[in-house]
């Protein structure tokens, strides 16, 4: 088994012990993006849609380190503080997926990272 630990500066350092991505025999596994701006490493705004976008283009960016784009991804999770902010994701993610839309789960948490409002994972394959 090849295994290729991935790191870019285009998107947030990871906030504890973990890679912002693995990729293991063709398939990237990006950890959870919250909607941090790399350079900074704060958030984005207090607006769900803007954080939305944000961890979006953070996924992109480690996508594109390793090789693969949103066309690669095959399946998505989405973690949000209040599902009331369900349809405003909704448009944003929307966005980014418009065709090849991967498989994808989403879920209301307690609490995020940070307090953020949004997290995104992906796994994409070659």
């Amino acid at each position: 088994m090849a295994k290729r630990v991935i790191h870019t500066e285009k998107a947030p350092a990871a906030l504890g012990p973990y890679s912002q991505a693995v990729e293991v025999n063709g398939t990237l596994y990006v950890s959870g993006q919250i909607p941090f701006i790399p350079e900074t490493m704060t958030c984005v705004s207090d607006d769900v849609q803007e954080q939305t976008k944000q961890s979006l283009e953070n996924v992109k960016a480690i996508l594109e380190e390793a090789g693969y784009s949103l066309n690669d991804v095959v399946k998505a999770g989405v973690f949000i503080k209040n599902m009331n902010d369900f349809p405003l994701i909704n448009e944003i993610y929307a966005q980014y997926f418009s065709e090849n839309k991967p498989a994808r789960a989403c879920v209301e948490v307690a609490r995020l990272p940070k307090d953020v409002k949004v997290e995104i994972e992906v796994i994409a394959v070659k």
